[in-house]
């Protein structure tokens, strides 16, 4: 696995890409997980917690998790490093620049996601690198669920 400093943003700028890496391990999407984060944020829409009105009410026939679950999932779904930033004494979650839900996804699918370096820039405050990343619903490859550029700062 090829290493990075942090500070070296010229040599950083190696990994900034149009291609896709590739992709993560799945995570299912259960009943109980939509409820539990259901219960945590008081979303408790029935399109979210109500199986049966689902059946009948809902455009996709089943409940569909929040798509907030969908994005704190990222964590869960890592793939293979490719590469391996170094001496840095903190990474800092600086944000993000555009977050979409573009998609529903059912409860009973699994998901995984794919990401590419997007850019690599120097700041004040250290080396800044944007992630895009596309979670999909395993079996629907074509078109990503949710797109999330996520911030980190090394330091």
């Amino acid at each position: 696995m090829k290493q990075y400093a942090y500070n070296d943003v010229e040599a950083l700028q190696e990994l900034v890409s149009d291609e896709f890496g590739s992709w993560s391990g799945q995570v299912e999407i259960t009943q109980t997980l939509v409820d539990q984060f259901a219960a945590l944020t008081g979303d408790t829409y029935w399109i979210h917690t109500d199986p049966e009105k689902a059946k009948t009410d809902s455009p996709f026939g089943v409940t569909i998790a929040h798509g907030f679950l969908t994005l704190v999932l990222l964590p869960k779904m890592v793939g293979e490093p490719s590469y391996e930033v170094t001496g840095y004494n903190n990474i800092l979650n600086y944000g993000s620049d555009k977050l979409r839900f573009i998609g529903p996804v059912p409860v009973g699918s699994a998901v995984r996601c794919r990401s590419r370096v997007k850019g690599v820039t120097a700041t004040a405050k250290g080396t800044k690198l944007i992630m895009e990343q596309h979670i999909h619903v395993v079996g629907q490859d074509e078109r990503p669920v949710l797109v999330y550029e996520m911030i980190i700062i090394y330091m």
